[in-house]
């Protein structure tokens, strides 16, 4: 038996439970992993929510590290005993221990602790995608000006850093003076608050009234139409999530108008659909690290009886960083 975070219904932080529920062996592809360290993200309270819906009961969590217990028939890239961490469905890091495919699971390197395996994954990886493979027709260069909303947190302040070591100027915008300092901390060459300015009009100044090549935009309701405004022509609006909300209907027509923009709607789990290119956006994510280029912040701790407190607190804007629940 193990302890897991279940949720029944979907709903506020109230509905996720702690259980102890069955483990079992591996089948054939997959892995027996005891967590040290998991991984909190903001897809956990669009499953939670009902945003994304979940086939109920449910665990919830996508992101951990720890050691191999065991391992199913055919899995030849892992050994037990192993350090490893991973960011991967289904839902169900939320655990002490877990049964789970291990296709997206990797061998953490000796030198990355399992706090920071288990906060860099998900968001690592969604940085890695955006900034090397979520690119505008016109491609970036080393200068080009790009803008990241949320930028103060986990994806944010790993992609400040990455953009910086690209040698792209990443305006970023967050929801208080502090957070904007953060992220100029962390290699942005710009910070907006925009509970203060407005961020449309200050990309602009910024740019010399020529806008940014990309805006990348977890936020979603809320910043979808200044940010449109905030690109050049031929610029490509990347969204990879819904903080605010969905972004409503709009019609196409709306991006000629603007300068025959590009939309783009990202998801991680298309981009490590495969072993091969799991492993080669996490080698690419390890190396970074390792390198000292980019540092993985961990703000807040919380330990996993406390997951409701963790879940307010990350839909309230209270966190920065990286958030993780420890064992």
């Amino acid at each position: 038996m193990t302890l897991a975070v279940h949720i029944r219904q979907h709903g506020g932080p109230e509905v996720l439970e702690l259980v102890n529920t069955a483990v079992g062996s591996p089948g054939p592809g997959e892995v027996h992993i005891r967590h040290h360290a998991i991984g909190l993200n903001f897809i956990d309270c669009y499953h939670r929510s009902g945003l994304y819906p979940l086939q109920l009961p449910a665990g919830i969590g996508m992101e951990g590290a720890g050691v191999v217990l065991a391992l199913g028939a055919g899995v030849q890239h892992l050994q037990v005993g192993e350090r490893v961490a991973y960011a991967s469905t289904p839902p169900g890091s939320y655990c002490e221990e877990r049964i789970m495919p291990a296709r997206c699971v990797c061998r953490l390197p000796d030198g990355i602790s399992f706090e920071t395996g288990a906060a860099m994954m998900l968001k690592g990886l969604t940085a890695q995608y955006l900034l090397l493979k979520t690119r505008p027709v016109e491609g970036l260069q080393a200068g080009d000006a790009v803008l990241f909303h949320a930028a103060a947190g986990g994806v944010g302040l790993i992609a400040c850093q990455w953009a910086r070591a690209l040698g792209l100027q990443l305006i970023a915008t967050a929801g208080s003076d502090e957070k904007c300092q953060l992220a100029l901390a962390h290699g942005a060459a710009h910070a907006i608050n925009y509970r203060r300015e407005d961020f449309a009009a200050r990309v602009r100044e910024i740019t010399a009234g020529q806008g940014v090549k990309v805006v990348y935009d977890s936020v979603g309701k809320d910043t979808w139409e200044k940010s449109l405004d905030c690109l050049r022509p031929f610029g490509l609006m990347a969204s990879f999530g819904n903080a605010s909300g969905p972004v409503p209907p709009f019609a196409p027509a709306l991006l000629g108008a603007r300068g025959s923009l590009y939309v783009t709607r990202q998801t991680l789990f298309t981009h490590i659909a495969t072993r091969a290119a799991t492993q080669a956006m996490a080698d690419a994510l390890f190396a970074v690290v390792q390198s000292g280029a980019v540092q993985i912040r961990i703000d807040q701790r919380y330990p996993l009886a406390e997951v409701q407190q963790a879940h307010r607190d990350l839909e309230a804007r209270r966190t920065t960083g990286s958030s993780i629940l420890m064992l």
